[in-house]
């Protein structure tokens, strides 16, 4: 059998399922957010409403406004944080592995299990935060504090698969950069600034881009502890578009809401690759 031949015939099922449940769905979704569709009467060619309805409702702006808030301020200490403690572990501090697998562990537990965890955790009545602090906000319930409690919880989420991606930025750097440093008399805060980060950019780059597109895809955390309240602060693209789909039954305009994200994203991701440039 000819060697090509063979290689298209093991990733044969691979080209399947992509195309299946990949590739026609993107074609078909896109379609679907020109038409007025309900599940279960016909559908309806109704061209650019959808996209006029969904960009002229007044709660929109709250909930890009809530969607940006979130993914930034989420991809900010996601990266920041992980970098500090990527470097502590890069030192070869005791017990390094076991701190990585610790911090790794959030990474992969269900992000259902965390939310339903974390909901325990911020409970205003038997919740451990209020009883550790002597408090009784109702940190969920709360317009100012529901927010921030989900950043929180996903950088806190983040944090181990960031470092693990870190430490593996700063196995690529040579070493004989830091002693020749060190021989010329640099200090710590020289060696981390001037060699460090840079020689780091194309990790931070991947690791910020990353992690942004998966703060703008926020769903599971907000469904199971806030349901975008109180009042729609915790609302956002994602979970609007569940609801347009499955509460409200209005698929073009889920479809719709989906590709305006998709387009966010995309222009996000453009930029930030200029800037760093």
């Amino acid at each position: 059998m000819n060697k090509d031949k063979g290689g298209f015939i093991f990733i044969l099922p691979a080209l399947i399922g992509t195309l299946i449940f990949i590739i026609i769905p993107i074609f078909c979704s896109f379609a679907l957010s020109f038409t007025d569709w309900d599940l279960l009467n016909n559908i309806k060619f109704v061209g650019l409403d959808n996209y006029k309805a969904v960009l002229s409702q007044k709660e929109f702006i709250q909930i890009l406004v809530n969607t940006f808030v979130y993914a930034i301020s989420t991809t900010i200490f996601a990266v920041i944080i992980p970098l500090i403690i990527a470097s502590a572990l890069n030192t070869k501090i005791r017990g390094s592995e076991t701190f990585k697998t610790i911090y790794f562990l959030p990474f992969i537990t269900p992000a259902v299990v965390i939310a339903i965890v974390w909901g325990w955790i911020f409970d205003p009545n038997i919740g451990g935060v209020n009883m550790l602090l002597k408090t009784h906000y109702t940190w969920l319930f709360s317009t100012n504090l529901a927010m921030p409690v989900l950043i929180f919880i996903s950088v806190w989420k983040l944090i181990g698969y960031n470092v693990v991606l870190f430490l593996t930025g700063f196995s690529t750097i040579d070493n004989s950069l830091y002693e020749a440093a060190k021989i010329d008399g640099a200090g710590t805060n020289n060696i981390f600034f001037k060699i460090t980060l840079p020689l780091l950019k194309p990790t931070t780059y991947f690791v910020m881009l990353v992690t942004l597109i998966s703060s703008f895809q926020i769903f599971d955390l907000i469904y199971v502890m806030t349901e975008g309240g109180p009042a729609d602060t915790t609302n956002v693209i994602v979970y609007s578009i569940y609801k347009y789909a499955f509460e409200y039954f209005d698929i073009g305009k889920s479809c719709a809401l989906a590709y305006i994200l998709f387009a966010i994203i995309f222009v996000l991701a453009i930029l930030q690759r200029r800037l760093a440039k």
